[in-house]
């Protein structure tokens, strides 16, 4: 192919923008090609990190490359080819490049982390934290390095060390550009489930800046303290801020309820179903509610809402199954049950409750088949095992319903009536 010329160069930056801006990666790619030739290497670089941030990743390796072979012991180059490599899954040319960068090379401690991060998206924790360990051996006063060990070790689970290091840190009145320290503190409190340790930070992340995930994750934190009153406070001033936060609707409306607010929180369930038409979760939340304050055929409409917007969804149907199985409303009951075991799911839950409507409706054969599959999951439960027996005896399957009244007899020795059954066999 004949490369185009501009002015006495083969290619340049402009046109290459021109072709990413017309979405046209063919000609990208050969203009790339042709302005490797002749472009001056700051301007290479320059261009890699443009195509990178763009999603023009392959390209900006191709560019990073292409320096490379002119600078072939440019540390930074290989790092920032690695960082590129690890961004679309070529985890073991980025392993490869990392390990050619010298330990002589004043950027090894930056390889360092780059492995450290490499391995840590592999699992492989040690590994990773051995690289970081390495690399404050170098650099011990270099506080983005302990900043990258604590989130190692929050990822590893290993909560209170992460949070000593960030302590540390905050003491020291270190800055991290782009890094909260106390916002980082909380969160890995709440990582740890220590709550009630992460408010105070979350506090002094809020009096720097309001975020609305920094609001959401601090309500968090106070609904799991049982600071209903907080949660609901700061969940309010979060849907002032974003009235589409959704999750924040369900939440508020959660606390509102364990605060025992029970009007209240059925108001709020509703304003985030008015706000997030297709949030299971919130119908789920106002079906239980409606039902408890004695709505229930809005809450029956609630949880069918629910169950329409996913036809596996266990809670909802369990919750409208067991309304159902209490009323006796057995057709409802069997037809609801019968459209989701049609998936071939395990719904061992509402087996016992399918059986007991089957016996109701007086068909025995589906009747006798779901007392048996729920047996497995219920053979511990002495209110399913005597229905069960009863069943089983009214069948007049005497055998079987002796060897479930023996399993009644271990589970409770106290009960006579157990005892009374097997006489009345024998």
């Amino acid at each position: 192919m004949k490369l185009k010329r501009i002015g006495d160069c083969m290619a340049s930056i402009e046109e290459i923008r021109k072709a990413v801006e017309l979405g046209d990666p063919d000609s990208v790619n050969n203009l790339l090609e042709a302005y490797l030739l002749s472009g001056d290497p700051d301007e290479q670089y320059g261009l890699a990190e443009w195509l990178a941030e763009i999603g023009y990743v392959e390209e900006a390796i191709k560019v990073l490359e292409h320096l490379q072979y002119i600078f072939p012991e440019e540390g930074q180059l290989k790092i920032d080819r690695a960082n590129l490599l690890i961004e679309i899954d070529r985890e073991d040319e980025a392993l490869n490049s990392l390990m050619e960068v010298s330990k002589d090379d004043e950027l090894y401690p930056q390889a360092l982390v780059t492995l450290a991060d490499l391995f840590q998206l592999q699992g492989l924790l040690e590994a990773a934290e051995n690289r970081l360990n390495e690399a404050i051996d170098l650099l011990p006063d270099e506080p983005l390095l302990m900043q990258a060990k604590a989130e190692l070790l929050l990822d590893s689970g290993r909560y209170l060390e992460s949070a000593k290091i960030y302590q540390d840190l905050k003491d020291q009145q270190v800055e991290i550009e782009g890094v909260d320290l106390s916002e980082r503190l909380a969160e890995v409190y709440s990582a740890g489930a220590a709550y009630e340790e992460a408010l105070p930070h979350y506090d002094a992340a809020l009096k720097q800046q309001v975020q609305p995930d920094v609001l959401y994750r601090a309500a968090f934190a106070a609904f799991q303290t049982k600071q209903y009153e907080r949660a609901v406070r700061q969940l309010n001033e979060l849907l002032e801020i974003d009235p589409d936060y959704f999750s924040a609707y369900l939440l508020r409306a959660q606390s509102y309820n364990l605060a025992e607010d029970y009007e209240a929180a059925y108001k709020a369930v509703l304003e985030g179903i008015a706000r997030d038409e297709f949030g299971k979760e919130l119908y789920l939340f106002a079906g239980k509610l409606a039902m408890k304050l004695g709505h229930t055929e809005d809450g029956v409409q609630y949880l069918r809402e629910a169950i329409a917007l996913d036809p596996e969804y266990m809670e909802a149907i369990y919750t409208l199954v067991s309304y159902f199985h209490a009323e006796e409303m057995d057709e409802e009951v069997l037809e609801l049950a019968e459209n989701v075991i049609a998936n071939e799911d395990d719904w061992a839950g509402i087996y016992p409750m399918l059986a007991e409507s089957y016996e109701r409706t007086e068909q025995f054969e589906q009747a006798a088949a779901y007392y048996e599959k729920a047996y497995p999951a219920f053979q511990d439960d002495p209110n399913f095992l005597e229905k069960f027996a009863r069943f089983l005896i009214e069948e007049g399957k005497r055998e079987r319903a002796l060897e479930i009244i023996k399993e009644l007899q271990v589970l409770e020795p106290e009960n006579p009536e157990w005892f009374d059954w097997q006489q009345s066999f024998e």
